[in-house]
């Protein structure tokens, strides 16, 4: 199965947005920072997100970006098409030139297969991830570790 870095930084992102967009915008800078994801990289990404209405920017101080909607209406499938990445389990991209120009033996079956995933992928949205007790318990130590985090558990104290 073929998911790039793209795909996979794009549903990343997302869900740091998702995890720490509640009540204020989120800087590219910041979820760079938790995530280890070159800012530039994400300033790519977040155009072609927004591009498809799955974020809204805020600008001015404080500014930065918002889910465009609640994540529960956002799903893992959306971002990766969002970003123009494929989840193909094919070995020829979907050309259907696997075999010496012309359609492989097994083309269908990983067809068939890049469907599932691609289903599968439709059926989870950001709330279920953000829900989820190991995708918080990350979050918590990145928050922990991250400049703007440390500031934020010293004045809850």
């Amino acid at each position: 199965m073929r998911l790039t870095t793209k795909g996979r930084y794009a549903v990343t992102a997302m869900l740091d947005l998702a995890l720490n967009g509640v009540d204020r915008p989120v800087s590219l800078a910041d979820i760079s920072g938790r995530q280890d994801i070159s800012l530039s990289y994400l300033e790519q990404l977040f155009a072609k997100l927004r591009r498809n209405s799955l974020v809204s920017s805020v600008r001015g101080p404080g500014g930065g970006y918002r889910l465009s909607r609640s994540g529960d209406k956002i799903f893992v499938a959306e971002i990766i098409d969002a970003v123009n990445e494929a989840v193909d389990a094919t070995g020829c991209g979907g050309t259907a030139d696997c075999q010496q120009g012309e359609v492989c033996l097994t083309h269908h079956l990983w067809c068939d297969l890049s469907e599932q995933i691609h289903n599968f992928l439709s059926s989870i949205s950001l709330a279920h991830l953000v829900e989820r007790r190991e995708v918080q318990s990350i979050s918590a130590r990145q928050a922990a570790r991250s400049p703007q985090g440390a500031t934020l558990s010293l004045t809850e104290l």
